[in-house]
């Protein structure tokens, strides 16, 4: 059979695949599959939220096989982390107790529980107020459909008024930063997890 790879806006059918994708890709862009007990939870925080408010951003990239990768975007980032602290995360609250202990002993899935009762501070750049994720699984990797994902996804911002776009890549995912580069992206800050990069559209 003939492989295709398609990318096309995102469809609530298309939830638990992406979620999927996001746990695949979970160990700096490997399957981290091994890593978490709750196989949800890391979706919860890096994915579902944007297909919950801004659906109208995300765009999926399928194979003969489903979905295998997605890119994501947020129009004015100090909003959308607002909606996540008022809308997203309470009602996870709930759901996942806050970790208990020292740090040093907690799990994971732990990790991740603090991180829903104590989101880190996000980065904000007034030049770039939009931010994307991109994650394609092992199987669609190396087939240059990368870059046309992130045109996909600047495409849909630039007629919204969109001044640039951010977001950030783990230090260790020298790969990624390279093809960052290499598509026009600049460096912006860096951090202990990751190095942000932008665009201006």
């Amino acid at each position: 059979m003939t492989e295709t790879l398609t990318i096309r806006p995102y469809e609530a059918r298309d939830e638990d695949a992406c979620y999927r994708v996001c746990l695949e890709t979970g160990d700096f862009g490997a399957d981290g599959t091994h890593l978490f007990e709750d196989p949800k939870l890391l979706g919860h925080i890096y994915t579902g939220p944007y297909l919950k408010f801004e659906p109208e951003l995300a765009f999926v990239l399928e194979d003969n096989e489903g979905v295998c990768g997605y890119t994501l975007g947020a129009l004015d980032s100090a909003a959308f982390y607002n909606r996540m602290e008022t809308e997203w995360y309470p009602p996870l609250r709930e759901q996942y107790p806050a970790p208990t202990g020292p740090k040093e002993d907690w799990t994971l899935d732990e990790g991740l529980c603090n991180q829903i009762h104590h989101p880190p501070t996000p980065k904000l750049f007034e030049e770039y107020p939009a931010h994307l994720h991109i994650d394609i699984i092992e199987r669609g990797q190396g087939k240059k459909m990368g870059r046309k994902m992130i045109d996909t996804l600047l495409d849909s911002l630039r007629p919204q008024g969109s001044t640039g776009v951010h977001f950030g890549v783990s230090h260790r995912n020298t790969n990624a930063q390279g093809f960052y580069h290499n598509y026009g992206f600049v460096d912006l800050d860096t951090d202990e997890f990751c190095i942000y990069m932008g665009m201006k559209l």
